[in-house]
């Protein structure tokens, strides 16, 4: 390993020895906004734990239309299926905040997770988080305005990359929330109207962490209690 930025909260769950082994698997990383890591069907190759990066899992909906369905950062990992012995990936997997991230073969993982391995005790415990994000996002599409939506999906994101400033783009928000880019705009607008956020050219701050955290839907909260219900 080449860098110590950051760290995988997952991981962090290890004992010393399970932490270190596992670790000494990997390869620093460093990964860029908008890098596909995985497409629908095809072979999971690599394994990423998240540090200050996070990967948005992307299920796409046909004629253009996408939806961000769940968004790893560094309480997770990207190629959890293949805890389930499940060597395709579900869904396109994108980096959504480029920066650093342990990496590691599939075929490495797979033979680390031994019946009674650590590893594979913490990596059920997150499938279960994700699947409930997974669930939670759809009702939370469904049901919810834009603009609770979009504060989620900011606070989600400054979570995981551990800062209250990012770059994401309209674009790019359009296409994780499933919405045109007008719609993203008139509620970013509405966001920076409040001075909650503040948005310039893909550069976005989080003015008022509270204020937003008012403005999302209840999914945020429940996202961060379901994490710490099993995970701690």
């Amino acid at each position: 390993m080449t860098s110590t930025r950051g760290t995988n909260r997952l991981l962090d769950q290890l004992p010393g020895r399970d932490r270190e082994a596992t670790l000494a698997q990997c390869e620093d990383v460093e990964l860029t906004q908008g890098e596909v890591l995985a497409q629908p069907g095809e072979p999971v190759g690599h394994v990423y734990f998240p540090r200050t990066s996070s990967i948005a899992r992307v299920v796409e909906a046909g004629g253009g239309s996408s939806l961000g369905v769940a968004l790893i950062g560094n309480e997770g990992m990207f190629g959890a299926s293949l805890l389930l012995g499940i060597a395709s990936s579900p869904a396109r997997a994108v980096v959504q905040g480029r920066g650093m991230a342990w990496r590691m073969s599939s075929a490495r993982f797979r033979a680390s997770l031994t019946d009674a391995s650590a590893l594979r005790r913490a990596g059920h415990a997150y499938l279960f988080v994700l699947f409930d994000q997974l669930a939670r996002t759809s009702g939370c599409t469904r049901f919810h305005l834009l603009e609770e939506r979009l504060a989620r999906w900011l606070l989600m994101t400054s979570d995981r990359a551990g800062s209250s400033a990012f770059h994401m783009t309209h674009e790019f928000l359009a296409h994780t929330l499933g919405v045109r880019r007008v719609g993203i705009t008139r509620a970013a607008t509405a966001l920076q109207g409040r001075r909650l956020i503040h948005y310039a050219r893909g550069e976005i701050v989080i003015l008022d962490r509270k204020g937003l955290v008012k403005v999302a839907c209840a999914c945020y909260a429940a996202d961060l209690a379901s994490y710490r219900r099993v995970l701690g």
